[in-house]
């Protein structure tokens, strides 16, 4: 088996069939430890899927607790929640969690060289000229060349962008810094479009905005960033780029995750939560589905075969609304007057917006295959 990418979709599909006796490969372009744009921050839930030890995943690496959230549309005040006892959530760095999470996976790592093609095959297909794989793995991100090998078009999806940066304070930025470091700050733009988030992770900073407007997202996120400067809430003196990414909605992607021989897990496939935009959870959950499917096939990848994968990820995230549904095609002026007054309650913000949307208290933790690594 290869897969297409060593981020976390990847690396947990391989860990979980780590001692299934599958010979597996992972194929990234990048070497690792490497940088990745992503807010980073995954619940306990997910650690706990991962099997991860918090102490040894904290010893060296950041690891920051969060038990609370700031939640506010843009120029409005702000509403604090607080969660006692046990972290809801932890602030994590994505070069340090992928390469983590890669190290231990079990599999054979060709990194450094970047997918270039597939041509199928008796038994499945062959990459770059290469690698044989009964059975190829998508597993690279939004863009995953197997995703478009197998009909994703890229262009012609609706897709979230985003703009973000990540950076290691200076002493006089930490000593200005007035973001708590267990309470990350999140903004909704009044039009309804997307959000902002503004999260210390100890001496780093992480600060960004996405929308499902791409129209001009340099210039909201400058007048977004100007806006928290002017509250002093980030310092004016970041000399640092930001740095673009898209993902897809779970609901609205149109893409297939699978064909003979292909299966797609993680952001290849469009999984992000439709209200959040978190990536993580549902790519850690889509390898742990996909691994159920892989072990229990005897070998057997065709599309029909595959299909269980499907129906799984349909059980687990519901069936996907290429369509606008009852609330999105609301007249827009009651969309953002409901908005601005929900916006300021704390039931809607904590109960909604972060129990709901971010945290996915609500979703019931997924059961662990026994016949696989993930469960250990």
């Amino acid at each position: 088996m290869l897969i297409i990418g060593g981020g976390p979709a990847g690396s947990t599909l391989a860990w979980a069939l780590k001692d299934t006796g599958l010979k597996i490969a992972i194929v990234d372009k990048q070497t690792f430890p490497r940088q990745k744009v992503c807010a980073g921050w995954v619940t306990p839930e997910v650690m706990r899927m991962l099997d991860i030890n918090l102490d040894d995943y904290a010893n060296g690496r950041i690891l920051q607790k969060i038990n609370g959230f700031k939640i506010s549309q843009l120029g409005q005040k702000q509403v604090e929640s607080h969660y006692p006892g046990e972290p809801v959530s932890y602030g994590i760095r994505r070069i340090e969690f992928d390469h983590y999470l890669l190290q231990r996976c079990g599999a054979d790592l060709i990194l450094g060289e970047a997918f270039k093609k597939m041509d199928k095959t008796s038994e499945g297909w062959q990459v770059n000229d290469k690698y044989n794989a009964k059975l190829v793995v998508g597993a690279g991100g939004h863009f995953c060349p197997v995703a478009r090998a197998i009909g994703a078009k890229g262009v012609s999806e609706l897709a979230v962008a985003a703009q973000e940066i990540e950076f290691e304070m200076s002493p006089q930025q930490k000593q200005n810094c007035t973001i708590k470091e267990e309470v990350p700050e999140l903004f909704f733009t009044p039009d309804l479009a997307g959000y902002g988030w503004v999260f210390r992770k100890g001496d780093y900073l992480n600060i960004g905005l996405g929308r499902e407007d791409k129209s001009k997202l340099s210039s909201h996120v400058k007048s977004f960033c100007e806006q928290l400067i002017l509250e002093r809430k980030i310092p004016a003196d970041i000399s640092d780029k930001f740095n673009g990414h898209a993902y897809l909605l779970y609901p609205h992607a149109i893409r297939k995750m699978i064909a003979d021989n292909v299966l797609l897990i993680g952001d290849s496939a469009g999984l992000a939560y439709p209200q959040s935009g978190e990536g993580i959870r549902p790519a850690i959950e889509s390898a742990i589905l996909a691994a159920r499917v892989i072990h229990g096939s005897n070998g057997i990848y065709n599309q029909q075969c595959l299909q269980a994968y499907n129906n799984m990820m349909e059980l687990r995230f519901g069936r996907r609304l290429p369509k606008p549904n009852l609330m999105e095609r609301l007249p827009m002026f009651i969309k953002k007057f409901a908005a601005s007054q929900l916006m300021k309650t704390h039931w809607f913000t904590k109960n909604i917006v972060t129990d709901k949307w971010f945290l996915q208290s609500h979703q019931t933790p997924l059961a662990l295959p026994t016949t696989c690594r993930c469960e250990r």
